[in-house]
């Protein structure tokens, strides 16, 4: 069925909300004509800079890794290097593919800019209201995104509504798994010491919500403005984290 047929409410409270991020609770707009486009703009100019910084190296050899594993061995990280190794990060941001050593680049480079106020993470309204009430209300929250753990942690501790980073409890990346693997799900629940039934996904992705469930957690479809369309789905919906507030 489509998803504006599975109307039905989402049943709270839960124990747990796990959150994503674009489409959820930022507008895909802001992440993909602010966000990426900043990082993108900064990328080869922060990677002759910041070459010898062990988190770079870090991330850097987690691109090779990667790209190891379609076929592709890029050359080691050097000033030489640094034209093929970019033009490959570029390759990866215009195929959107969200590659781990990609997101923790960009983490950083984004941290320049909520540092320094050229970024605040947009949300939607109700985000902010309904993050304090869940809180409030003894329900853990925590975040799973593709961007890594130091890029949530930056973009909740600078919205438009202040610092939210008091409210969350735990952050996860695609170092947990993909997001659309039921495993990611279930090494999540593990890591809250939650059963899988106590927590509440939320997303605007139908085919994380399906691996979600399937690992047995409770899911809910993200209906924002501007989000495509989504595929036929079973999926409980929501317009607004205000609905689902406790």
């Amino acid at each position: 069925m489509t998803a504006q047929a599975t109307a039905q409410r989402v049943q709270t409270p839960a124990d747990l909300i796990l959150l994503d991020i674009e489409g959820t609770v930022s507008p895909l707009a802001y992440v993909h004509t602010k966000m990426f486009p900043y990082a993108r703009a900064r990328m080869g100019d922060f990677l002759v800079s910041n070459l010898s910084r062990t988190e770079v190296a870090a991330a850097l050899t987690q691109v090779a890794t990667e790209a190891t594993g379609t076929g592709l061995v890029l050359p080691p990280p050097s000033a030489a290097n640094l034209p093929v190794i970019i033009a490959h990060l570029n390759e990866l941001m215009d195929h959107d593919i969200k590659a781990t050593g990609l997101k923790q680049l960009q983490g950083l480079i984004w941290e320049g800019g909520f540092r320094s106020g050229e970024l605040r993470a947009d949300l939607f309204p109700d985000v902010a209201p309904a993050l304090r009430a869940w809180h409030a209300a003894g329900v853990e929250l925590r975040v799973y995104s593709s961007g890594s753990n130091h890029a949530q942690k930056l973009f909740f501790a600078h919205t438009v509504d202040g610092d939210l980073t008091p409210l969350l409890a735990g952050h996860h990346d695609t170092t947990v798994g993909p997001k659309k693997a039921a495993a990611s799900y279930s090494a999540i629940a593990a890591a809250s010491g939650r059963a899988p039934e106590a927590i509440l996904f939320l997303s605007d992705i139908v085919a994380e919500l399906d691996a979600a469930r399937a690992a047995g957690l409770r899911t809910a479809l993200a209906l924002r403005p501007n989000n495509p369309p989504a595929p036929a789905h079973d999926h409980p919906v929501f317009s607004s984290l205000l609905e689902l507030t406790p």
